[in-house]
């Protein structure tokens, strides 16, 4: 039997975040500002990692496995380069903070780096790629994360599945912005086919044997398909080299599970930010840019294809929609809600069984 679909207003979704992740004790603007990258998650469509690992969160900041008001301390390396100690915040928190720190470096010096260790999962990547953007800026995020695979060629899991994001601006056009995972899904998408008790496609994971499955739940015990074998996998040992080997976090299998680890995760991250006018005019750069989508759309599209889309732009499409029409939840997330703000004490989530009109 098919879920019902119930809709949330986007606005009201992040205040209904924001006061859950204050009762836990987070300051407002921290609150605010994680509860924005989740609700940016459901809007363009990354739901994995929205609002239905808001419960996960606000139980390991209850057990005190992450710090609700950490201390985060910068470090300055060189004048384009600085390093961000998280102290086991949230990773919403300490992205947010690193990218920006990064972009400000990139302003002046026209390249800005800074790299994170004890941090946490951060959620969506492209959030903070999107971040870059407002500022007109070229970026590249890098992160890591639990073993949840194996290296190409091998049946134990070592490496975390952790994506890798990049954007560019435009100009009238859509913005480039990649967020990929080196395995052939993000984990978040077999996490929800086993909370809604749906199958997976064969090819997302294997069994604890390494043998294909199409049990979300069997996968969970197992490991993740790294995406194209070796390329995959060559990808997650960069993530490690460049979030924690050359962070300080945690890595090569040593980075704590979410869900299963009480240790702090210690994760890394590295955000690195290219101001455009230090080769050509931002002006330049954007219309040029424009240039390359117009003429990635204008390819002939294959069968089964009505467009060319260019990276990032169903995703852009899709919040849109989600803008006017609403966030659609499934029946598992409505029981949630309700469940949590009830549990803190807050008001609960508004949602309606028809699309919205916003």
């Amino acid at each position: 039997m098919a879920s019902t679909r119930y809709y949330a207003n986007p606005k009201q979704t992040g205040e209904f975040a924001t006061k859950l992740l204050v009762q836990a004790g987070l300051t407002e603007e921290d609150a605010r500002s994680m509860a924005d990258c989740l609700v940016l998650a459901d809007v363009r469509g990354v739901d994995t990692h929205g609002m239905a690992r808001l419960p996960q969160y606000l139980d390991r900041v209850r057990n005190g496995r992450v710090k609700a008001r950490p201390g985060i301390t910068i470090t300055e390396k060189t004048p384009v380069v600085a390093h961000l100690d998280g102290d086991n915040g949230f990773g919403f928190i300490v992205a947010t903070r690193g990218m920006k720190e990064a972009i400000k470096r990139a302003e002046i010096y026209g390249i800005g780096m800074v790299t994170v260790n004890h941090s946490n999962h951060f959620g969506m990547a492209a959030t903070y790629v999107l971040q870059a953007l407002e500022s007109n800026m070229i970026s590249l995020v890098f992160t890591n994360s639990a073993k949840q695979m194996p290296p190409f060629g091998g049946k134990e899991t070592l490496l975390g599945i952790s994506p890798f994001a990049a954007g560019a601006p435009s100009n009238t056009e859509v913005p480039y912005i990649l967020d990929m995972a080196p395995s052939v899904v993000a984990k978040g998408k077999i996490r929800r086919a086993a909370r809604r008790g749906e199958s997976i496609p064969e090819g997302w994971a294997l069994d604890a044997d390494g043998n294909p499955t199409t049990d979300a739940n069997v996968a969970l015990n197992g490991s993740m398909a790294p995406i194209g074998g070796p390329k995959g996998s060559g990808i997650a040992i960069l993530m490690d080299v460049m979030s924690g080997v050359l962070t300080g976090a945690a890595f090569g299998g040593e980075v704590g599970d979410q869900y299963k680890d009480t240790k702090p995760q210690n994760v890394g991250h590295s955000f690195i930010v290219i101001k455009p006018d230090v080769f050509v005019s931002t002006d330049d750069f954007r219309a040029r840019m424009d240039t390359l989508v117009q003429r990635v759309h204008g390819v002939t599209p294959a069968p089964g294809f009505s467009k060319v889309l260019f990276p990032g732009e169903p995703e852009y499409r899709l919040g849109i929609q989600r803008q006017k029409e609403g966030i659609p939840y499934a029946d598992a997330e409505k029981k949630m809600f309700e469940d949590v703000a009830k549990e803190y004490g807050i008001p609960g989530l508004s949602l309606s069984e028809y699309p919205l009109t916003l």
